[in-house]
C-alpha cells in the first residue's frame, strides 16, 4: 500500500486514535466573529457505554457577547445524539432550536433507513443513505472514522433538506489563541455561484477535534468559530 506523507499521517492517527480509550468527555469553547458581531459557543460531547453499546451526545449553545447581544438576544442550541460504530457517527435525533421559534427535528430510522424531518411545522420522510449525518455530528465524525484519501462525500440532515455534500481534504498550520496546530481542512464544494460556503478545520494531534469553522449561512451571514478552550476527560466507566 503507498501512502503521500500527508495520507500517511492521517492513516497513523486515525489508527491510534482507534487503539486508545475513548474520551468519556469533551468541553469545547469557542469564539465567534460574525459580520454584524462576536459571539460565543459551548458545546459538549459526552461518550457513554450502555450494554456493550458507545452512544455519544452532542450539546451546542451559541449566544452573542457585547453589544451584539442587543441585536441577537436569542442563543442557538443544537443536539445531537446516536451510536459510535466502526464508520462513525451513526445519529438517532437531531435538532436545532433558535430562540423561542419550534425547533427543526430530525429523527433517524437506521433499521428502515428513513429520516424524517420535522421543520416549521411540516414534516416529511426521504430515504436515507449509510453516510448521513446531521450538522453537529458531521462536525466530530473524524474522531471515531478515518478520512477518505481525496474527499468525503456525505449526507447531511439540515433543518426541512438532506442534501449530499463533498468535502476536499487538505492540511494546514492553524494558529488559534490555544497555540499552533497542525489540521487536516475539510471544504465543501459549492456550486456555481453559489454563495454559500462551509470550512472546518480538524486537530490532527487531539482527536480530530473541529478548532475551527467557517461558514456563510443561507441569510448570507459569515460566521467564523475559532476555538478559544478545549477540555478532555478520560473517566472510566464501572
Amino acid at each position: 500500500m503507498k501512502f503521500t506523507p500527508l495520507f500517511l499521517l492521517l492513516w497513523l492517527c486515525s489508527t491510534l486514535a482507534m487503539a486508545t480509550d475513548l474520551p468519556s468527555r469533551i468541553e469545547i469553547k469557542y469564539a465567534v466573529t460574525t459580520d454584524i458581531g462576536e459571539g460565543e459557543i459551548d458545546e459538549v460531547m459526552e461518550i457513554k457505554h450502555i450494554e456493550g453499546k458507545a452512544h455519544y451526545s452532542i450539546n451546542s449553545k451559541a449566544q452573542a457577547t457585547g453589544m451584539y447581544k442587543l441585536i441577537e438576544p436569542n442563543s442557538i442550541i443544537r443536539h445531537s445524539e446516536g451510536f459510535i460504530t466502526q464508520k462513525g457517527l451513526r445519529p438517532v435525533r437531531a435538532y436545532e432550536k433558535r430562540g423561542q421559534k419550534k425547533p427543526s427535528v430530525a429523527e433517524f430510522d437506521w433499521k428502515n433507513h428513513v429520516i424524517t424531518l420535522h421543520h416549521q411545522g411540516h414534516h416529511a420522510k426521504e430515504v436515507m443513505p449509510d453516510d448521513t449525518l446531521d450538522r453537529l455530528s458531521m462536525s466530530y465524525n473524524f474522531m471515531f472514522t478515518s478520512l477518505p484519501k481525496h474527499h468525503v462525500d456525505c449526507y447531511i440532515a439540515n433543518g426541512d433538506t438532506l442534501q449530499l455534500s463533498r468535502y476536499t481534504i487538505t492540511k494546514e498550520m492553524l494558529d488559534t489563541p490555544i497555540g499552533k496546530m497542525e489540521t487536516v481542512v475539510l471544504t465543501r464544494q459549492e456550486e456555481k455561484h453559489s454563495k454559500l460556503k462551509r470550512k472546518l478545520w480538524l486537530a490532527l494531534n487531539n482527536h480530530m477535534l473541529p478548532v475551527r469553522i467557517v461558514s456563510v449561512e443561507d441569510n448570507g451571514r459569515e460566521i467564523d468559530k475559532m476555538v478559544a478552550e478545549v477540555n478532555i476527560s478520560y473517566k472510566k466507566e464501572h
